[in-house]
């Protein structure tokens, strides 16, 4: 499992972003060849300004990176907004942390133990969710 954590005091503009979208290329060049040389594989980030600066753009262009379009307005079809955040959230919720390297643990463990099954639980209310958006043209909606 890849993981990063910002470093602290870190923000996340558009070169943090870039060097993350070229560490990300690697590892799926490295990791499943197939998928990269046949592009058969995609991204899905938000409208951040960091994510749809310029030479980001042409980063994803350049590199044949096919980007799912949304909607500016639909925070429910980013999948971390409605699974393994609430998840982890409820598993550190009345917790402290002595510093942040125990929060960055726990987080790791709580992400472990998701099963396979409820990852694709995740993926199927994703898709769920992208025709409940192409139903409401683009409008903002909320929830299952």
């Amino acid at each position: 499992m890849n993981k990063e954590f910002v470093p602290s005091g870190q923000t996340v503009n558009q070169q943090f972003y870039l060097k993350l979208l070229k560490r990300l290329c690697d590892s799926v060049w490295k990791k499943r060849p197939e998928m990269w040389s046949s592009s058969d594989w995609f991204l899905h980030h938000n409208n951040a300004p960091a994510r749809t600066a310029l030479s980001v753009q042409q980063f994803l262009a350049k590199n044949n990176m096919t980007v799912i379009p949304r909607p500016p307005y639909s925070p429910d079809l980013v999948p971390c907004n409605f699974f393994p955040f609430p998840h982890m959230k409820g598993q550190m919720k009345g917790k402290r942390f002595a510093d942040t390297s125990r929060v960055k643990k726990k987080t790791l463990e709580v992400l472990k133990n998701i099963s396979t099954e409820e990852f694709q639980k995740c993926f199927q209310q994703w898709e769920k969710r992208w025709y409940k958006c192409i139903e409401s043209k683009g409008e903002y909606f909320e929830g299952d």
